[in-house]
């Protein structure tokens, strides 16, 4: 398992994915972390783990429910297991890391 990835390295590994928008750059267990960069509309769907945005680069709206809040790099973001969210009118630069964690369904 890596100690460490730049974000250099994960745009290097998101330039093989063919049709995804994220790719998985750490593993262990229940943790698992990607880089993931959406294009024009975020399309993804509840997870069904507890997760943390660390956005990386640029700026967007983000819906968590029936939450809104503006994020821009540097935030943190967290989504219960569940829970629709999506990332809106974001700039052309934006991309976060995902880190997912915990059992499936989340914590109760």
């Amino acid at each position: 398992m890596k100690i460490k990835i730049s974000i250099a390295e994960a745009i290097e590994e998101l330039k093989k994915e063919a049709k995804q928008k994220f790719t998985t750059v750490l593993q262990h267990g229940t943790l698992k972390v990607e880089y993931y960069k959406p294009e024009k509309v975020d399309l993804q769907k509840p997870h069904s783990q507890d997760e943390l945005y660390i956005i990386a680069s640029g700026s967007s709206v983000f819906i968590r429910g029936d939450e809104k809040v503006s994020c821009q790099t540097n935030d943190v973001l967290f989504v219960p297991a569940g829970i629709e969210h999506r990332f809106e009118d974001f700039t052309n630069d934006f991309a976060t890391w995902v880190i997912f964690y915990g059992v499936e369904g989340g914590e109760n």
